[in-house]
């Protein structure tokens, strides 16, 4: 439904309780050339209600023409099946630190996860590709620290693979896994994952989806949008603590290497996207220069 922009067309598949209608065409025109990064963090989509919505609101936006990567995490899955192996894991600086026994549990659920999401986009009419280490893999890596283990930063992204997906309008689903240059998988970071395609595809929109508003101030209020050099501060001042750290990291990067911004949002809220793409106002807080 790429061209089908009138409002009859679109009121046929809009639900009730998202944005106003109104607005959609004159944001599908927006976004028509674009492309957009949506990374869903595993903390969200371990509710199975709120997987369900993710995936309604994905479809949608496949229908009404708009070019969506997807990026998914996977922890609370992959500490589920650590803890039925009787297997504990150690964290560094929010990395989990991957022998080779967590490896081979860490690409067996992050890949049948990868399946799930692609299995139901497409029983919702929707086309979607799995893109991992055993198909369509684009990512190569390198090993990040060495205590780490079998943990990797991006290296190299295969953009024309990702972008002949696109062209068939197809939506990618990428896990955040990659191979070395002798075939050896290693994990990444969801949000560095995500950064590194967004940067590479020069997206319009890098999107993720936690399970928070998004960034406050020292009043405890959302910052709506947010430059670079500001939120450094937030950082310096202690406002932006804990875990929020390495994905402000990751955004700040992505904003100064060509995403013309990036949105932190709560993806528990119903049609947080929609809001974010189709409103005025937006959802959570817009980091761009």
């Amino acid at each position: 439904m790429s061209e089908r922009n009138n409002l009859e067309e679109i009121k046929k598949i809009w639900p009730a309780d998202a944005p106003d209608i109104k607005n959609v065409p004159k944001y599908t025109k927006k976004y028509k050339n674009e492309l957009i990064v949506v990374k869903y963090g595993g903390n969200v989509l371990i509710d199975r209600e709120i997987f369900n919505n993710f995936i309604e609101d994905i479809s949608l936006l496949n229908k009404l023409g708009l070019s969506i990567i997807i990026v998914h995490g996977g922890g609370p899955r992959i500490e589920r099946e650590l803890k039925k192996e009787n297997i504990k894991t150690r964290f560094i600086n929010g990395l989990r630190v991957t022998d080779e026994n967590v490896i081979s549990i860490v690409e067996k659920v992050l890949i049948d996860f990868n399946n799930d999401i692609v299995n139901s986009l497409t029983k919702k009419g929707t086309k979607a590709v799995p893109v991992n280490t055993k198909i369509n893999n684009i990512i190569e890596v390198v090993p990040d620290q060495k205590e780490l283990g079998y943990v990797g930063i991006p290296s190299s992204i295969d953009k024309d693979k990702l972008k002949n997906i696109i062209n068939q309008k197809q939506i990618p689903v990428v896990a955040p896994l990659g191979l070395n240059k002798t075939k050896i998988t290693y994990n990444i970071n969801g949000d560095t994952a995500a950064s590194a395609i967004a940067k590479k595809i020069k997206s319009r929109r890098l999107i993720l989806m936690t399970n928070v508003q998004g960034v406050y101030d020292d009043r405890r209020e959302l910052i709506s949008e947010i430059k670079p050099y500001d939120i450094e501060n937030l950082v310096k001042l202690k406002i932006v603590q804990g875990g929020m750290i390495p994905k402000i990291k990751n955004c700040i990067d992505a904003v100064e290497n060509g995403v013309r911004g990036v949105v932190i949002l709560d993806g528990r809220k119903k049609h947080s996207i929609l809001n974010e793409i189709f409103s005025d106002k937006g959802e959570g807080t817009l980091i761009r220069k």
